[in-house]
């Protein structure tokens, strides 16, 4: 699996795709907390960092897949995909070396943020007057959306050769499993408790509980279930695909 892994990150930075992804992010970001008056920091009256974690999710739906697209679509449209296959690793390790050095890509592009938490730290009256824990629980709240974000498109790489239908069905599904059950949960006819339960299966609901600044065990829980479940996935059809 270590070995995956390594293989893996050092394709992404011998290649563009690292430094491109990370920079699009940061640039996004940049423009969001600090040039766009509707929603930059030195136009509101608040210093905090709100918009980042409420953005981040949005661009996290389309880049996280064009990262992932490749993991196993590539290999199968090389025809490298049965010579891997042939190592002595076993599927679940190559399933996991591949998600893992997905997943650290985007840890990597979220570090560079935290001069935006120190930006907005000096920026507060008086300084210092930002919500620390809230802060970490939306960066623990963001990684762990992340981590489903890369498991879905991970698992949606493995069900075609085609990279840019591996991406579309990426988006879609990270969209579906972010916003689809809050939306769903808010029409009429789940008016009562339903609406409630809807909700919960999303991830948007327990992205949010997090973000508030209190870890609780059953969003943590949430977050690892949706991994283990598309990663799962991901492992079947890979060994169906062995057959």
């Amino acid at each position: 699996m270590i070995a995956i892994y390594i293989k893996e990150l050092s394709n992404f930075f011998s290649s563009l795709i690292a430094y491109i992804v990370i920079g699009v992010f940061l640039i996004f970001m940049g423009l969001v907390m600090w040039v766009w008056p509707d929603t930059a920091v030195p136009y509101s009256n608040f210093a905090d960092m709100s918009v980042l974690f409420y953005m981040a999710p949005t661009i996290f739906t389309f880049i996280i897949p064009a990262i992932t697209m490749h993991s196993f679509s590539e290999e199968r449209q090389a025809g490298t995909i049965e010579l891997l296959m042939t190592k002595p690793v076993r599927n679940w390790q190559i399933v996991m070396g591949k998600y893992l050095a997905n997943l650290s890509l985007i840890i990597f592009a979220l570090i560079p943020t935290v001069i935006y938490y120190y930006s907005v730290y000096q920026l507060g009256l008086p300084k210092g007057n930002i919500d620390t824990g809230a802060v970490i629980g939306s960066y623990i709240g963001l990684i762990l959306l992340a981590s489903v974000f890369v498991s879905i498109g991970t698992f949606s790489s493995v069900l075609t050769s085609n990279q840019v239908v591996a991406f579309v069905i990426g988006t879609f599904l990270c969209f579906i499993t972010h916003w689809g059950f809050e939306y769903t949960g808010t029409l009429p006819v789940f008016a009562g408790n339903l609406d409630v339960v809807i909700q919960k299966l999303g991830i948007n609901y327990h992205y949010l509980s997090i973000s508030r600044g209190i870890i609780d065990s059953r969003d943590v829980i949430y977050f690892l279930s949706a991994d283990m479940i598309f990663l799962l996935l991901t492992y079947y059809f890979l060994q169906k695909n062995k057959k």
